[in-house]
């Protein structure tokens, strides 16, 4: 659907071009989202802040792991001397230690998931209104995201370094 759209944008500026004469040609560019991602300074902090939160995290993972272990070690070795009630106590004890493990293992997740998404949607929001600024000053009349969908693209037209340029030189300026 949408590269269908694109396709029509593209066709109608190609035939207004044809008809208006090549003087009038309009100018057209792509912009790779992935590489904006990855080649920017703000997507490298924001790479870099994720890989902080997850180290943060592993090692509390790790320490609730070792707990869980040494509990569930404990149990296994005590199985044969505990009456059937402390073996139940037990047994409760280490499943309720599980679900919390659980529980927390899915709230990293979502926490992790939730910041990615903000700081990916943060970048992709600055690469747009780059995008457009840099539309509007050199006079271009289609700048398409570069995407799977895209069937062929002349390398040519591909202005992702020049955007990532621009994004890094505004945030030196701040």
């Amino acid at each position: 659907m949408k590269s269908g759209i694109i396709g029509l944008l593209v066709s109608l500026l190609m035939l207004g071009a044809t008809s208006a004469g090549a003087a009038d040609a309009p100018k057209i560019g792509t912009v790779d989202i992935q590489k904006v991602l990855f080649n920017s300074e703000a997507g490298k902090t924001a790479k870099e802040q994720l890989a902080g939160k997850i180290a943060k995290h592993e090692s509390e993972k790790n320490s609730r792991e070792d707990d869980l272990k040494k509990l569930k070690a404990d149990l296994e070795k005590q199985n044969i001397l505990l009456n059937e009630t402390a073996r139940n106590a037990k047994e409760k004890d280490y499943q309720q230690k599980l679900k919390e493990y659980q529980r927390f293992i899915k709230d990293v997740n979502d926490e992790l998931q939730a910041k990615d998404e903000e700081l990916k949607n943060k970048i992709i929001e600055e690469a747009f209104k780059t995008t457009q600024e840099y539309g509007k000053k050199n006079g271009f009349s289609l700048i398409v995201a570069k995407s799977e969908m895209l069937m062929y693209m002349d390398e040519n037209i591909d202005l992702t370094d020049e955007i990532v340029k621009q994004m890094n030189s505004k945030k030196d300026k701040k």
